[in-house]
């Protein structure tokens, strides 16, 4: 199978290609530094002549921590361009292909059932206002294509991931990485821990290679559904730090807390009936297994965690 997947150099970009790869097809992966996606016209100049059966679109412009909060008209705008180029190089040159898209969780208002069909309900939290926006028209423009042209589409919506092979550089870090940060300086260098809010806030995870074998075997039996795909485990913030203090032997009663930062939603966990009907049986990897090797690969990179 040809597969296209934009935003290749990415966390999930990395692992899925790898497992493509592994698998026997041949994979074009595209990053922002081969192909700039918000230029009308990148992808046809920079595929010209290509035939894909299926485009990964993982692109977007987005970090981690206060990037969201800060910038939610910029990202209205520059996820908008990166999506509408991406999308009508589908529509006008690869329309034979199925296109798989990440929607996100953020997109969900969180006054409302974290369930597929509220998905386009409602408003997301002021602190992604304009990542949130664009995830809902990325999925909106999925369906409209799908309706007024035949396209077949995929959108999952994945928890947060994690796993080893994060990003290596200065970016801000999701809050499981975070966490594995702060208690691994601790461990070595006999610093504080200081977790914003009180720990009570719920999160869940998902390994990255389980979120790419469920992705993959929804969207070979399924076409133009919107998925959420995580553990089907919430836990509160304090719960993943016990398990990391007892990963590198730290004291967890020595973490402190400052309920004086925001902490966003209370609690972000998925319905995942729809994930379970699909895929009834999947067994994921034990968390404490899964935690355990993301530590290890982030102690063999300490750029990670001395940042």
């Amino acid at each position: 199978m040809q597969v296209l997947i934009t935003g290749a150099s990415g966390f999930l970009g990395r692992h899925l290609s790898r497992r493509l790869i592994s698998e026997g097809h041949e994979v074009t992966p595209l990053s922002s530094k081969d192909c700039d996606l918000t230029s009308q016209g990148s992808l046809e100049k920079r595929l010209a002549g290509q035939r894909f059966d299926q485009i990964f679109h993982l692109a977007s412009w987005s970090r981690a921590g206060a990037f969201c909060r800060e910038h939610p008209g910029s990202q209205i705008i520059v996820n908008q361009r990166i999506d509408v180029n991406a999308l009508d190089y589908w529509r006008k040159e690869q329309p034979q292909a199925k296109m798989v898209a990440m929607g996100s969780s953020v997109a969900y208002d969180p006054r409302l059932p974290l369930k597929e069909g509220y998905y386009l309900e409602g408003e997301p939290i002021a602190d992604y206002l304009g990542y949130g926006h664009s995830k809902k028209m990325l999925y909106a423009a999925l369906k409209g294509l799908n309706r007024e042209f035949g396209l077949d589409f995929m959108c999952f919506v994945p928890s947060t991931l994690y796993g080893p092979d994060y990003h290596t550089d200065e970016r801000p870090m999701h809050f499981i990485y975070d966490l594995m940060r702060k208690i691994i300086r601790a461990k070595k260098k006999g610093e504080e821990v200081v977790l914003w809010g009180d720990g009570s806030q719920e999160r869940e995870i998902v390994h990255v290679n389980d979120f790419i074998e469920i992705m993959l075997r929804i969207n070979s039996g399924h076409k133009n559904e919107l998925v959420n795909i995580g553990s089907g485990k919430s836990r509160q913030i304090k719960d993943f730090a016990r398990m990391i203090c007892d990963a590198v032997s730290y004291d967890f009663t020595q973490i402190k807390y400052d309920t004086t930062k925001p902490t966003g939603a209370k609690s972000k966990y998925f319905d995942l009936t729809k994930m379970q009907t699909m895929c009834p049986d999947f067994k994921e990897r034990d968390m404490a297994q899964g935690i355990q090797e993301t530590i290890d690969w982030m102690l063999k990179h300490p750029e990670v965690y001395e940042r």
